[in-house]
């Protein structure tokens, strides 16, 4: 699919629960762009400390008139938990949340994991907006129904697949989105370039400044040529059982970094970078893939200004013992998303001699960032 800029309106096609994803700029001012797709008087709104500064005042004005309760995280991976969990079914309560209430998720990734997980609890699933305000969010996890909390033997391990009313990106938020969050959303973005579309890729690396610049027509093609990727593979696998497993791709890895070095201290699109640079290097050694394809996206990831090489510290063994956890294997046995090439991803059994060898290799030429 050679990417293009989009009406800024695409479809997730499941049925009776299908739900359109919007793109563009000054959606959230725009009320009439979202607040269709509240049903019920009752809204809980959660949010963090970050984006509230910017966002929420005009999203509560938006609000008026409907019994509306906000909650405001702490910003960072740690706060998906067991407890954050919790305090959003205590705000449900207390609100007297019917089930034609909403949770509407205005903020990113830990947002609206956390946001859905709510709102498919309560009550057994009431409605869930995601209003998306970073690029990984935008591009990735507020597409698709995942909702989860994480553990602290491994991230994302308890959740639910609960699919959201609708998904509005409103492109204008990404305008105060720290610098460092911006280059972490676009890893997530070169993701699906690699699995799956190369002309993708050229376009990548020739729009690479333009992005970084925050061209509004190069993100907005950025975003909706991922999205339609996106939409299109939940259309075919909601519930991850084949071809949604390769959007995967650098997870397993991903998540293991998270896990040991603890959450929060790298960001997700960071960590996921350092694994689709591991997963293809792995299907190089495993001689899967050519070893020029893994150097060409290493050398885009370092060219948008992400990790490629595991931070020092990080045991070899204890990653190889948290990828152990991934969701992905099967009865005790490895199985990661690895590629024959560019545009070419599959899910591959793997032995723990190959991984333990890749992690040790790339742990060894780690230089501190």
């Amino acid at each position: 699919m050679s990417p293009e800029a989009g009406s800024g309106m695409l479809q997730v096609a499941l049925g009776g629960r299908s739900y359109p994803i919007r793109v563009g700029a000054g959606l959230l001012s725009r009320a009439g762009a979202w607040t269709g797709f509240l049903r019920g008087r009752h809204v809980l709104l959660v949010t963090d400390a970050n984006v509230a500064r910017h966002h929420l005042a005009a999203v509560e004005a938006a609000l008026a008139g409907r019994e509306l309760a906000v909650e405001v995280l702490p910003p960072g991976e740690q706060e998906k938990n067991w407890a954050r969990l919790g305090a959003l079914l205590e705000r449900l309560a207390a609100l007297g949340a019917s089930r034609d209430a909403t949770v509407v998720a205005l903020g990113g990734g830990v947002v609206g994991d956390l946001a859905g997980f709510a709102a498919a609890c309560w009550m057994r699933g009431v409605d869930f907006l995601q209003l998306p305000t970073t690029l990984l969010a935008m591009v990735d996890s507020a597409v698709g129904g995942k909702t989860a909390v994480n553990l602290p033997q491994g991230k994302n391990l308890a959740g639910a697949f609960h699919q959201p009313v609708a998904v509005v990106a409103d492109t204008d938020t990404l305008a105060t989105l720290p610098e460092r969050e911006l280059r972490a959303g676009l890893a997530e973005v070169v993701k699906y370039a690699a699995i799956r579309d190369r002309a993708f890729m050229d376009w990548l690396e020739q729009s690479a400044d333009a992005l970084l610049a925050r061209d509004p027509r190069a993100l907005a093609t950025a975003i909706t040529t991922s999205c339609r990727h996106k939409a299109g593979i939940v259309a075919r696998d909601e519930t991850e059982q084949g071809e949604r497993a390769l959007l995967n791709f650098g997870h397993s890895f991903g998540h293991a970094l998270e896990a040991v070095a603890g959450y929060g201290t790298l960001l997700h699109g960071e960590a996921v970078a350092i694994g689709m640079a591991l997963a293809a290097r792995l299907s190089a050694r495993l001689g899967l893939a050519p070893e020029a394809d893994a150097l060409r996206l290493s050398a885009l990831l370092e060219r948008f200004g992400l990790p490629v090489a595991i931070p020092p510290g990080l045991a070899p063994k204890a990653l190889l013992a948290a990828m152990r956890l991934d969701k992905k294997n099967r009865s005790g046995e490895l199985r990661l998303v690895l590629w024959r090439g560019l545009g070419h991803a599959m899910l591959q059994p793997a032995d723990a001699a190959s991984v333990a060898t890749t992690l040790a290799t790339t742990v060894a030429i780690a230089k501190p960032r």
